[in-house]
């Protein structure tokens, strides 16, 4: 690719059709009727342009677990559906705890190329949610960290949590929980409710999620920190948020692809693939997440991209490890729930699955517009494209996708990192 690119009669969007040039890293002019003699061309007629999008919630897996999936294989994922920057959740081996370990994964993002990795800190040494971690260390770090997360864990400790939130403080960091009460939740396989007490599967009630999120925005107005909701599944915690933030509160939420699209129901199948921290829940959340997302009670979308090794999945259910990829189906999934329902435009697409990701990560550089003088991080998608989801075809390491034989909605036709193209013509480079 040479570094001059002319993407042509590319809706930006989703508005009218403009030409956008590309020169250095930057948008250099946008358009009708551009001229860029030795540019390389992209004829976009009919694409969506959009801002390259940002992932709050991705496992990249290494160190520790590269059976499952590596940095590289993680961003080139990331790259093929649409992303410029991801935040490698701390939940490796070891754990994220320490300066060295989250420069480590930083400077496998920078070797990796396909997009930017923004390592996430652990909140508690080991994530055992007794001791804090180095959190001041790994904010002062080469990676520059500013979003701490025990995920895969809650911080149950309220005096733990409390600690956290005044401790991030010094430094405009944010305690991004996964809100899940243990004792409330132990052997819990599924949604607690009519389809679990069917199948005789124990329950993750609603309230083991709604407890923790209500302390914590409680804690975070008291101490007057920020809090993230991580993975948002349940019609009462959308609740729990919309009025932490009438009270001005400086929290936000985010809801995962697949919490917008699947159900409980699908756990009637026994298919391991359907098991997820949080579980699926009812029909009634799933529209709740959706209404909340349009009105932006619920901040953005991240996918909780959980890669597993086949070995981990094809098994008994109650066997299964808990977790879904999601990086390569996303924006389809996001198109089919929100754009195509109504519920939200492109703009709101871009807002959720960038912008808004962006700003609550401190990542300079992207969730920015699309316009003269910005990074030119983005990404074309053919909204009219329709496909059957192939996992066999998917740059991640792990195949647990929970949308196998499904149709969905748009593809990725390109995606550009700093002017330069990660994926071009549906393809990775």
């Amino acid at each position: 690719m040479s570094e001059t690119i002319l993407i042509r009669g590319a809706r930006i969007l989703g508005g009218a059709a403009q030409d956008v040039l590309i020169s250095g890293g930057t948008v250099t002019e946008i358009g009708t009727g551009l001229e860029a003699p030795g540019a390389t061309v992209v004829e976009a007629a009919g694409h969506i342009l959009l801002p390259g999008l940002v992932d709050l919630h991705t496992h990249l897996r290494e160190p520790g677990r590269e059976d499952s999936e590596t940095v590289l294989t993680g961003t080139r994922a990331a790259a093929a559906g649409g992303y410029t920057a991801v935040h490698a959740m701390a939940n490796t081996f070891p754990v994220a705890d320490t300066a060295g370990v989250v420069e480590q994964v930083w400077r496998l993002g920078k070797e990796s190329g396909y997009c930017d990795v923004q390592p996430v800190g652990a909140v508690t040494v080991g994530l055992e949610g007794k001791q804090l971690a180095e959190l001041g260390a790994m904010a002062d770090s080469a990676a520059q960290v500013r979003v701490f997360s025990d995920d895969g864990k809650c911080v149950d400790d309220a005096v733990i949590m409390r600690r956290a939130l005044e401790y991030v403080k010094a430094f405009d960091g944010v305690v991004a929980q996964h809100a899940q009460e243990p004792r409330l939740t132990e052997g819990a396989q599924m949604n607690e409710g009519t389809v679990s007490g069917e199948l005789g599967l124990t329950g993750w009630p609603a309230v083991a999620e709604e407890s923790v999120i209500a302390r914590d925005v409680l804690l975070a107005a008291h101490v007057g920190s920020r809090v993230h909701i991580c993975h948002l599944s349940t019609a009462g915690s959308v609740e729990i948020v919309r009025w932490a933030k009438s009270k001005g509160w400086d929290v936000t939420a985010e809801v995962t692809p697949h919490h917008l699209l699947l159900t409980d129901e699908l756990v009637r199948s026994y298919n391991p693939v359907y098991k997820v921290n949080p579980p699926l829940r009812t029909e009634a959340d799933v529209m709740a997440l959706r209404e909340a997302l349009a009105d932006g009670t619920i901040d953005c979308v991240a996918t909780d991209h959980a890669p597993h090794p086949h070995e981990d999945k094809d098994c008994e259910w109650a066997a299964a490890a808990m977790g879904m990829v999601g990086l390569e189906t996303a924006l389809s999934v996001v198109q089919h729930t929100m754009v195509d329902t109504g519920l939200l435009d492109w703009a709101g697409v871009a807002d959720r699955m960038s912008a808004r990701p962006a700003a609550i990560g401190r990542l300079a550089g992207h969730g920015r517009p699309v316009a003269t003088g910005e990074p030119a991080n983005l990404v074309l998608l053919d909204p009219a494209y329709r496909g059957v989801v192939n996992p066999a075809g998917f740059a991640s390491r792990s195949r647990n996708t929970p949308y196998e034989g499904r149709e969905l909605p748009g593809r990725v036709v390109a995606t550009f990192l700093r002017g330069r193209a990660t994926v071009m013509d549906g393809k990775l480079t």
